[in-house]
């Protein structure tokens, strides 16, 4: 509480005075990790986005819902869905949300009763492992094209899977 003026306050508890700080100097990206030109992009190098962790949450809530046939692994198809989900979340520079999995499951048909055949070949030689392997994962989201990734849920659903091989780059 502080004391009225007419009382005396001895020196030793008198405030003190702050030292003037200068403002920090300009960054620079000068040390031997430091980004230069920003985040390195390319096959199996992942995309780098906020809240990513939340797609775990939303993949659990999404696996009952993934339809594989005999000899497929639904862990498999939720770790590709996962990372083809991030991808699509990072492009937008969001967390990753639910319809980032829907497009993610729609255009490999792992949302459809009975996908093409082909299709189902493809994927069978492409998820395999996914579920235990970043390099599997990451080659499931390099094969979406970003021209795919940029539709709508109702674009994908409207398109898949009976045009699967303009979705898809595999």
């Amino acid at each position: 509480m502080a004391a009225p003026d007419h009382v005396p306050v001895p020196l030793s508890e008198q405030p003190r005075t702050a030292l003037a700080i200068p403002p920090p100097r300009r960054w620079t990206a000068n040390r031997p990790a430091d980004l230069q030109g920003g985040q390195p992009l390319g096959p199996k190098l992942g995309r780098p986005g906020p809240d990513q962790g939340y797609a775990l949450v939303l993949a659990d809530r999404m696996k009952d819902k993934v339809r594989v046939t005999q000899g497929e692994h639904a862990a498999d198809a939720v770790a590709g869905a996962v990372a083809v989900a991030l991808k699509r979340a990072s492009m937008f520079g969001r967390a990753p949300v639910t319809q980032d999995f829907e497009v993610a499951l729609k255009v490999w048909g792992f949302l459809d009763d009975d996908p093409p055949a082909e299709l189902v070949e493809a994927r069978t030689r492409l998820f395999p492992g996914a579920a235990h392997h970043y390099w599997d994962q990451q080659a499931v989201a390099d094969a979406v094209p970003e021209s795919t990734l940029r539709l709508t849920p109702a674009e994908v659903s409207k398109r898949a899977p009976q045009e699967w091989r303009q979705l898809l780059e595999v």
